[in-house]
């Protein structure tokens, strides 16, 4: 099959997925490209073994390959996250573990500003948010990181975590109304709460 001119970077995960199954490999490569990381890391907050999450994460998209189950407009990447996650508890299940979701080893990058001081006030945010979400609820932790930090919409936040829509938006709520505390603890009292 001819590559289409397109780019990759302007397509949906979805559409990305589409042109695999219709023979195109290099969406199955930009899909691994967007989503390979930042699956690792979300695995990695469950199982805390960066080799073994990257393993993972490859399992996740070679199972995801095997099924190829269809998606509508916007399936693809809670569908993904989804195995990752059960692939995770499974894990920690057969190696007695506690499955709670940790945000220590993700790594924050400061956004590209003008100014040094710009990135270290960034810095120092992010730092202060990562402590801060260290200390709430894993559930709490897990549905903010999903949704925030994923970008992911309710409905798929709640599919990834086995949850309901209300659940999830009362998590989220919850983790706010309980980082707000935290904040408002560590002298923050101007911070926006989306």
């Amino acid at each position: 099959m001819q590559n289409n001119p397109i780019s990759a970077n302007t397509l949906t995960s979805e559409a990305l997925y589409l042109r695999y199954l219709h023979g195109d490999e290099s969406g199955l490569s930009a899909l691994i490209e967007r989503h390979g990381d930042n699956l690792t890391f979300y695995i990695n907050g469950y199982i805390h073994d960066f080799k073994q999450s990257e393993d993972f994460m490859i399992e996740a998209f070679s199972r995801l390959l095997v099924k190829q189950p269809f998606f509508d407009e916007r399936g693809f990447k809670a569908y993904l996250y989804k195995i990752g996650r059960n692939l995770a508890l499974s894990y920690i299940k057969k190696s007695r573990l506690q499955p709670c979701f940790y945000l220590e080893e993700l790594k924050y990058e400061p956004e590209h500003s003008d100014s040094a001081e710009d990135t270290l006030i960034n810095d120092e945010l992010n730092q202060i948010v990562g402590k801060s979400l260290g200390q709430i609820n894993p559930e709490y932790r897990e549905a903010i990181y999903l949704f925030y930090y994923e970008g992911m919409s309710y409905s798929e936040a709640a599919d990834v975590m086995k949850k309901n829509e209300k659940q999830l938006a009362n998590l989220i709520y919850r983790g706010k109304q309980a980082l707000k505390l935290i904040f408002e603890k560590e002298g923050i009292t101007d911070a926006k709460y989306r």
